[in-house]
């Protein structure tokens, strides 16, 4: 690269603006076709489960233009996800945060600027567990599928991560490991305030088209006196049209298969205002401690219930030991002969 660099710096003024294809001089004010450098750094946190690297392995898979790094030790510096991205020449960052061994969170940057999404992803199947059918290319280009609600004018927060997942998972042409090749969909589905998110396979399978009907040839063709065919069998063979083959395009599933709730979105990478945050949100931990609360409330109702017990029994004189002691009466044996 070095030796290609040095021979092109040596070149005069005139003799860059040559097209190398055809060798026609690029006039000054045409422009050059832009290309789409896309490029995704993958990482994830410490204390991720084997589920969570599995589907980590999965998105790897299907993004040739990314890159996979090893974990980052901090989950409070996430600053230093933009110096990493510099350092391997990336622009998307797609960062798994691990909390607690079981709730795993994205992030989803545009370094080194922003804008960026934290979302909470839930009811994850990678490719493993699921055994479908479905199979695709190692490095083709999907085609992204973003469901109408993505443009809905009072939500403008999906819009904006339509445009991030579009950057993301949107393959370019320029990738050095991408496939010519377009043979899966990545749906994203609106629904319930979430985003469901699936991997589908585009199958093609010939169907041929049958006859309308069966005719044999001695019926088809009238023989004149000389025994030749006749002129009016030209007419019926041009009639005839040739069996064309339809082709039926269906979807199966490949995965992996997840949910995404947003959280909070901020103004640039990693930091910054907030622009968006979801007030319907409720953290998983939060959801643990009420079921922990609910299963501890069947034990305190269960203790008091032997307390109010113990002293209904005490008040009624039929414990021996502790309550209040029931009053002798004026005709007890004890008070007679006492």
């Amino acid at each position: 690269m070095a030796a290609v660099y040095k021979a092109l710096s040596r070149l005069e003024p005139d003799e860059k603006n040559v097209d190398g294809v055809n060798g026609e001089k690029k006039e000054k004010g045409e422009k050059s076709e832009k290309k789409n450098r896309q490029k995704v750094l993958i990482l994830s946190s410490r204390g991720v489960t084997h589920r969570h690297r599995h589907l980590i392995n999965d998105l790897y898979a299907l993004l040739p233009h990314s890159r996979k790094d090893p974990k980052l030790d901090t989950k409070t510096k996430l600053y230093q996800l933009n110096e990493l991205a510099d350092l391997y020449s990336c622009n998307n960052v797609l960062f798994f945060e691990a909390r607690k061994g079981q709730d795993l969170y994205l992030w989803l940057a545009k370094a080194p600027n922003g804008p960026t999404a934290k979302l909470h992803l839930q009811n994850l199947h990678t490719m493993a567990e699921l055994h479908f059918t479905g199979n695709c290319l190692r490095g083709s280009r999907p085609i992204l599928s973003f469901d109408r609600s993505f443009d809905d004018v009072g939500q403008p927060h999906w819009r904006v991560l339509r445009e991030l997942l579009t950057q993301t998972f949107g393959v370019p042409k320029s990738s050095r490991k991408m496939k010519p090749f377009v043979d899966h969909v990545m749906a994203f589905s609106l629904a319930q305030g979430r985003m469901w998110v699936r991997n589908y396979q585009i199958a093609e399978a010939e169907e041929k088209a049958k006859a309308n009907g069966a005719h044999n040839d001695d019926e088809d063709e009238d023989l004149d006196d000389d025994g030749g065919v006749a002129v009016g069998t030209k007419a019926k063979q041009s009639r005839k049209k040739p069996a064309k083959d339809d082709t039926r395009v269906s979807l199966v599933e490949i995965g992996p298969r997840f949910v995404l709730t947003p959280i909070v979105m901020l103004e640039s990478s990693f930091g910054g205002p907030v622009i968006y945050e979801n007030k319907e949100f409720v953290s998983p931990n939060q959801v643990r401690a009420e079921l922990r609360r609910a299963r501890s409330g069947k034990f305190n109702r269960r203790v008091e219930g032997q307390v109010e017990r113990k002293v209904k029994k005490g008040d009624l004189g039929l414990v021996t030991e502790g309550g209040r002691k029931q009053e002798r009466d004026a005709l007890d044996v004890r008070e007679l002969f006492a």
